[in-house]
């Protein structure tokens, strides 16, 4: 089935929203409250994005599944450490993946960000190895905030510190995007925008 390129603002709504819902809600209330509206605020944008796109995003999956399976514990449990610790796993799990992929040639930088890029065997390799750092930098970084600040602190680094860091990477990429890129008008276009790089 085709899917349909959303508008910017409401892929960033779908994006942020639940944080922000995340956000308030345990400034009004606590964690736990919190924990339960970030739940139903991811469902929420996952079907608000399939409605409108017929199309969910791999990472909104993956990222969605932790966040009901650990949001789950934390409720079940009544144990903070579980939510906490999930952006931990995800980051290490995106790290791994895709340092993972490079073992075998293959780039999934395409597919996780849902985005479909044509860039040179070489553009593949060093793009996805900085993002795999990336992310595994900010899993150890979410480790170190949560164990050493508040939770209120932890929540308003999760809303106001990730994010940030995250775009501002992204923008540091654009000049090796733009550097590797190809046209889609050769063989070896077709197979980088594949993200094959086990040639070049």
């Amino acid at each position: 089935m085709d899917k349909t390129q959303p508008h910017p603002l409401f892929k960033l709504a779908t994006e942020l929203g639940p944080l922000m819902v995340f956000f308030i809600v345990n400034f009004k209330f606590h964690l736990f409250v919190a924990t339960g509206s970030f739940m139903v605020a991811i469902v929420v944008a996952m079907i608000a994005s399939y409605v409108v796109t017929r199309h969910v995003p791999l990472m909104a999956l993956v990222t969605g599944a932790v966040v009901l399976v650990f949001g789950t514990l934390t409720l079940v449990l009544h144990d903070e450490t579980f939510i906490k610790v999930k952006p931990t796993i995800i980051y290490a799990l995106f790290a791994a993946v895709l340092g993972g992929g490079l073992l075998f040639g293959r780039s999934f930088i395409a597919i996780m960000f849902d985005q479909m890029f044509n860039l040179t065997p070489q553009g593949w390799r060093i793009l996805t190895l900085r993002w795999a750092l990336f992310f595994l930098a900010m899993a150890m970084l979410n480790e170190i905030i949560w164990r050493s600040q508040s939770t209120d602190s932890w929540v308003a680094f999760k809303v106001f510190g990730v994010i940030p860091l995250t775009m501002a990477f992204a923008v540091t990429q654009m000049p090796l995007i733009k550097r590797h890129h190809l046209e889609p008008a050769s063989l070896e276009a077709s197979e980088a925008a594949e993200g094959d790089v086990s040639k070049g």
